[in-house]
């Protein structure tokens, strides 16, 4: 009887806890990045749909951008086909662009849109191509990485109904082309979409749910975890060499959000159970986030 007690005193504790943070951003929009292992493992996945269904329910306006590397690479190994990355970035032909559209558009998108609604959420599957909500110009480099794009416009629109509507919109970052490419399809990197898509909607915050606890000061050290940097810190960060291999991206990202209006970019490690509540709805917060 007294366990029950102290567990029920604990959960009131943790709601009363939440309550300011509850009020202060309800009716804000707060855009997740959705990938790595939260995507793969089976548990991460529901604590995701639960963490966003229950963001949605106290009034925060959440809009989920996903990614599908290991299942674009899956399905290319099904066919055959190699997966070939060009500084990161997926090398992407006419052949390989089919197989990105039909994985993220199709397969991934509306097995994340059903997961909400089976949970109990109401959420809206969409690609960049729909009504042309995203705009992008391939990318032209000193290596070729054939259709992939970088976006040029946002239109918010489509995604500020589906908001208005009190529904999740789950994005694909699936571009519509333009120029060269115009009508054609590009492939559009996760996060970078995130980004624009913030940037547009002029969010309150940023979240790229990643593989790692942030930015750590010695990668050698988890407990040197970066908790909090402005946008100019963000630099010396970059200067110093902290920010360094594959969270350059990751930062550029934030940088590109906040430099576009974002208040708050957050880089949180998704293999926690409940990550996007703990970051967002406590104290201490879980990983790195950066502000204007």
């Amino acid at each position: 009887m007294q366990e029950n007690s102290i567990s029920n005193s604990g959960r009131a504790d943790v709601l009363i806890h939440a309550l300011p943070y509850i009020r202060r951003y309800r009716g804000k929009t707060f855009v997740v990045k959705y990938g790595g292992n939260a995507m793969i493992n089976e548990d991460l996945k529901a604590g995701v749909i639960e963490d966003v269904i229950l963001m949605s329910c106290v009034g925060i306006r959440t809009v989920l951008v996903h990614g599908g590397g290991p299942e674009i690479a899956a399905m290319l190994k099904k066919t055959g086909k190699e997966s070939r990355f060009v500084n990161g970035l997926r090398y992407t032909d006419e052949e390989t662009m089919e197989i990105v559209q039909m994985v993220l558009c199709g397969k991934v998108n509306k097995e994340i849109t059903g997961l909400i609604g089976r949970a109990g959420g109401r959420a809206i599957g969409l690609c960049g191509i729909d009504g042309a909500m995203l705009k992008a110009r391939r990318i032209r480099r000193d290596e070729d990485l054939g259709l992939v794009g970088e976006i040029e416009t946002v239109d918010a629109v489509v995604l500020n109904s589906v908001l208005d509507a009190e529904a999740i919109p789950v994005v694909s970052p699936v571009a519509f082309g333009i120029g060269e490419d115009e009508g054609k399809a590009l492939n559009i990197n996760a996060d970078t979409a995130a980004a624009r898509i913030a940037a547009a909607l002029q969010a309150e915050k940023l979240v790229l749910m990643t593989d790692v606890r942030g930015i750590l000061r010695d990668l050698g050290d988890p407990d040197s975890l970066v908790k909090s940097a402005s946008r100019p810190e963000l630099e010396e960060l970059r200067k110093e060499g902290v920010i360094s291999k594959g969270m350059i991206p990751k930062a550029e990202c934030c940088a590109l959000a906040l430099d576009g209006g974002v208040k708050k970019a957050h880089i949180i490690d998704g293999r926690l159970p409940h990550a996007l509540l703990i970051e967002l709805f406590t104290d201490e917060g879980i990983g790195t986030m950066f502000t204007a």
